[in-house]
């Protein structure tokens, strides 16, 4: 009897010594060194949240949560997984699907230069970034993982505890740790080192065809896009009906601000890496940016409830640019391709 006692007490001692050593923090240094975007002078400066300034940390921490597939309800997909690199952190799809197998109902939003964005979503439901990321993990359409799920799933996995310990210094981290995290990786994600980027810092030339789309797009008889897509971000962050459909099924602005008046609006996209991230337009209905440039040409449906005023030849379906016109315009949008953002290894798989 006392042997077995013996015994019995030797593996409960070794029990508790394997978990205590599987959470003992692998590094207990906390302190997360500050972290400064590279930006040029051409771009406004970068505005971060007082409780959540990036750090080196912060940031690799996210970057692991961005590919990691246990943020999802059955370990399959991560952020990742509709947000890719090569589509300008996007979708190809016209809608992602979810863990069940459920399609979502809009495009998948670009993520680029989102330091400089606030009211995320296309209908702007999400004030900040930590805010959008919370609702998106909990999603049931989409990933369908409860934070406190997510967060015993990897309660022992030593890399992790490193991560957030080094990060927020805490061994105990909480869905607001990850989603702040996660913020920050993504403010990361910044693209200024396209075509255009380079011309207007005198360091490349425009070609002919792409100095007249530029005129095009400037040109209220011409192109008229910068109204909704000038200056250096390529969007106003505005919400607005763009005159998609004669009767919209889709309220957008609308649904979250409850006001008649913000029906059928959405959100204004970047046109930066407008070269990656087909298909186009919060429903996804246009699969090239031939078909887009032809929709705001003659495809205009002028009807349409709260149709924004600024689109001044709505009346005619369009600026009606001749085939040579839209050519132009087209290559001086793929100026705003920029290869260097989708493929920045500080972006990439860590795993």
């Amino acid at each position: 009897m006392y042997s077995k006692i013996n015994i019995l007490i030797s593996i409960l001692l070794l029990f508790i010594l394997a978990n205590c050593q599987k959470e003992s923090p692998v590094n207990t240094s906390y302190q997360p060194v500050p972290l400064t975007i590279d930006i040029p002078a051409n771009f406004p400066p970068i505005i971060h949240p007082d409780d959540n300034p990036l750090t080196e940390e912060g940031v690799e921490l996210g970057r692991h949560l961005f590919w990691e597939n246990k943020l999802s309800g059955n370990n399959s997909i991560a952020c990742a997984n509709c947000h890719l690199p090569q589509y300008a952190f996007s979708d190809p799809n016209k809608f992602s699907i979810g863990i069940h197998g459920d399609s979502g109902k809009r495009n998948s939003m670009v993520l680029q230069n989102l330091a400089w964005s606030e009211n995320f979503f296309w209908d702007g439901r999400s004030l900040t970034l930590e805010e959008q990321i919370l609702i998106t993990i909990l999603d049931s359409v989409e990933m369908d993982e409860t934070w406190s799920n997510f967060l015993s799933e990897i309660r022992y996995d030593n890399n992790y505890r490193d991560l957030f310990y080094k990060a927020f210094g805490t061994l105990q981290p909480d869905s607001t740790h990850a989603a702040k995290a996660l913020a920050q990786f993504v403010r990361t994600m910044v693209s200024t080192n396209s075509k255009y980027d380079r011309y207007l810092r005198q360091e490349a030339t425009l070609s002919q065809e792409e100095s007249a789309g530029l005129a095009s797009f400037n040109d209220l008889n011409g192109g008229d896009c910068f109204h909704c897509h000038g200056g250096i971000l390529g969007t106003d962050n505005s919400f607005k009906n763009n005159g998609l459909d004669e009767l919209p099924m889709d309220s957008g602005r609308g649904l979250v601000t409850g006001l008649e008046s913000d029906n059928f609006k959405f959100k204004v996209p970047s046109i930066r890496n407008i070269e990656y991230s087909a298909p186009y337009m919060h429903d996804g209905r246009f699969n090239t940016l031939d078909e887009l440039i032809n929709f705001y040409s003659t495809g205009i449906h002028s009807n349409s409830p709260n149709i924004d005023p600024l689109i001044e030849f709505a009346s005619q379906g369009g600026v009606q640019l001749n085939p040579q016109e839209r050519t132009e315009l087209k290559a001086f949008l793929l100026t705003f391709s920029d290869p260097d953002f989708i493929n920045n290894p500080k972006f990439s798989n860590p795993f």
